[in-house]
């Protein structure tokens, strides 16, 4: 355990790192707007200008922007938006509970649908409903996020009209009961969250059926089928109870995954979600928003990944007797 702990520790300082470095690399400058004498923007008092470098510490030396970046990070001070000239801390309040909420839906419905979807197609693997399930699987696991979000957005928000075409609540909308403001936030994220439930579950299907499939030939199923236990036991207490554990160690990548698909889905949908956040801020140079908004994405999928390696050695005697 304390390896693990170790390993998580030395992950999140080279994420640390890694996510300091990485906006440093991008061309352009977070003030170029202020400082270019051709942009509309333009600061044309120079002590002003000196002032702004000095403020956001990019006159320092790298190692000292390092330094104030780390201290920064380890006691919860993100700095401000350089576009937006708010905390950090305050923006990514507003929009994390967005992204959570269309991920961990999209993660939920789309581990329930491959798990179920890769027994019932194992279970009837060589039949046309396994072949046709197998396909679909291949089909959306490899079909580009934007595009499935773009077709489903023109269906059902522009040729039908069933849902709305963007954002996360109808604007300045005024709610009489709970059950009427849920309704209205479920309308907005629906199109966001099949989007990526289709781009997840086919990844989650595959993976499932293949380890029931192999599963299905071990001497324990030879055992339990001589024994005459029903199908339903056999196939979802034996056979998928025995292929979760490579599902569950699966997951937590699933989940950057999600992240990863949940930032094109929020700038097709303008849902306000980080992803929004992360897209705007990378196209403005906004260095402590992209940091914040990577530290806080990274700290999430790490720790998803160190839950799941605890859950498997909860599932698997083998891996807690080492």
């Amino acid at each position: 355990m304390k390896r693990r702990i170790l390993s998580y520790l030395l992950t999140l300082w080279i994420v640390l790192t890694v996510n300091f470095l990485l906006p440093r690399l991008l061309p352009g400058d977070p003030l170029a707007a202020l400082l270019d004498p051709e942009s509309s923007d333009y600061v044309f008092d120079a002590e002003v200008r000196a002032a702004l470098e000095a403020y956001y510490g990019l006159d320092r030396p790298l190692s000292e922007q390092y330094g104030r970046y780390l201290l920064g990070a380890l006691t919860g001070d993100l700095g401000r938006s350089i576009r937006l000239n708010q905390p950090v801390g305050e923006l990514i309040r507003t929009h994390l509970p967005w992204t959570l909420l269309l991920t961990g839906t999209g993660l939920v419905l789309a581990s329930l649908l491959g798990l179920w979807g890769g027994a019932e197609a194992a279970w009837r693997r060589g039949t046309w409903s396994d072949r046709a399930l197998v396909t679909a699987g291949v089909v959306a696991g490899n079909a580009p996020v934007y595009f499935v979000g773009m077709v489903l957005l023109i269906l059902f928000g522009v040729r039908l009209g069933w849902l709305p075409l963007a954002g996360g609540r109808t604007p300045f909308a005024h709610y009489d009961t709970l059950l009427a403001a849920v309704a209205d936030v479920g309308k907005h994220l629906f199109l966001p969250a099949l989007t990526l439930i289709l781009a997840l579950v086919g990844g989650k299907f595959l993976l499932v059926r293949s380890n029931v499939v192999s599963v299905l030939g071990e001497d324990f199923m030879l055992v339990a089928r001589a024994k005459g236990l029903p199908t339903g036991r056999l196939k979802w207490r034996h056979a998928l109870r025995n292929a979760l554990l490579p599902f569950v160690a699966h997951l937590a990548a699933h989940a950057s995954m999600a992240i990863t698909g949940a930032v094109f889905i929020e700038t097709l949908f303008n849902y306000p979600g980080m992803g929004r956040l992360i897209f705007e801020a990378v196209g403005a140079r906004d260095y402590p928003v992209i940091q914040g908004v990577f530290l806080v994405v990274s700290t999430v999928v790490l720790t998803a990944n160190m839950l799941a390696d605890v859950l498997n050695t909860r599932l698997d005697p083998r891996l807690r007797e080492e």
